[in-house]
């Protein structure tokens, strides 16, 4: 109990300076501040995300503006189809000695940064896709059966077009699962659009300044694991995510009649990180029930699949999702 107050005021102290981050990163990046809420919260818990929305939206801009508030090392990778494994991880080169003796040098691709772009990840080869799985989960690479691991802190931003669908590869389920969040990235309205024309067209355009330096943003990731979460909190991430199984004993109608399968452990998990970010985002000290509703879509809509007759229905995922977290949300507060 003595480390309480100590851990109340880095706390507070930490939320002061995510205020500071949001407010530079809407320099550059204006109006939408769910989406840079849950980037943030992403990067809070040392995670990943997928930034789906289409072409002009900003989520280039956005990457680059975090990459300047966050203090970290930031590169950018267009996915193409002929993009290859050793464009992104690097590759072995045969080298020459001035005395005429020959070794390998490895040379470290792109993904040796700390913020890493996959601009339109889905154009790329499932070969070239799976070449990010170790090192979104592991945190290293292996090139020639020798381990490389990278800087730290390390984040991983994809970017995904949700209309163009040609010549594109799917992403695995594997790899989705590897992603903390989904975050979607809507059309902005209209006075933010108005915004926006005006702050890009002129002659000059506002700078974000670094509020974060590496050093820095490992320690927040570190405290918000350190954050306490209350047990109906808990309780409620589990029933939710129980609830969405269409096997579970107890499934609600709209779960097993449309889902083909459910979240796994995994978003569980994910779930009890991102609600201790949120809350510190909003500036409070535990997560509450509220927080796993608004968390709920972002992370559960990539770790599920709607059956085929689903899918033929029309019906969406944001919908069953929406649905099963009232119900439990009524049932936990009823509690």
């Amino acid at each position: 109990m003595s480390e309480t107050p100590d851990l109340v005021a880095e706390i507070e102290t930490l939320g002061g300076k995510l205020a500071e981050a949001k407010a530079s990163i809407t320099h550059r990046f204006i109006g939408q501040e769910r989406v840079v809420d849950l980037v943030l919260s992403a990067i809070l818990c040392g995670g990943h995300g997928l930034l789906v929305g289409l072409p002009g939206l900003g989520k280039t801009r956005l990457v680059d503006t975090l990459s300047t508030v966050l203090g970290l090392d930031g590169k950018r990778v267009q996915f193409t189809p002929d993009l290859m494994p050793a464009d992104i991880l690097g590759s072995e080169v045969l080298e020459t000695g001035a005395d005429g003796s020959r070794a390998f040098k490895f040379i470290k691709g792109p993904i040796f940064c700390q913020l890493l772009m996959a601009d339109e990840v889905n154009r790329a080869s499932p070969r070239t896709q799976s070449a990010l799985l170790q090192a979104m989960q592991e945190k290293s690479v292996t090139v020639a059966g020798v381990p490389h691991d990278l800087p730290a802190p390390f984040h991983v931003l994809a970017t995904q077009n949700p209309i163009e669908q040609e010549g594109t590869y799917p992403l695995p389920e594997a790899q989705l699962d590897r992603f903390l969040v989904q975050i979607d990235v809507p059309y902005p309205d209209r006075d933010t659009e108005r915004d926006i024309l005006m702050a890009t067209t002129g002659a000059g355009e506002a700078q974000s300044t670094r509020v974060f330096s590496p050093e820095e943003l490992m320690a927040a990731q570190s405290l918000v694991r350190r954050m306490p979460v209350g047990e109906a909190v808990v309780e409620m991430i589990l029933d939710l995510v129980r609830a969405c199984r269409p096997d579970e004993p107890g499934a609600s109608d709209i779960v097993r009649e449309n889902v083909g399968w459910g979240p796994g452990p995994r978003a569980a998990q994910a779930l009890m990180l991102t609600v201790r970010a949120r809350a510190l985002l909003e500036g409070r000290l535990v997560p509450s029930i509220e927080d796993v509703a608004a968390m709920a879509t972002p992370v559960l809509t990539h770790r599920m699949a709607l059956t085929f007759a689903a899918r033929a229905r029309g019906m969406e995922l944001n919908t069953v999702i929406s649905q099963v977290t009232e119900v439990v949300t009524r049932t936990e507060a009823a509690a």
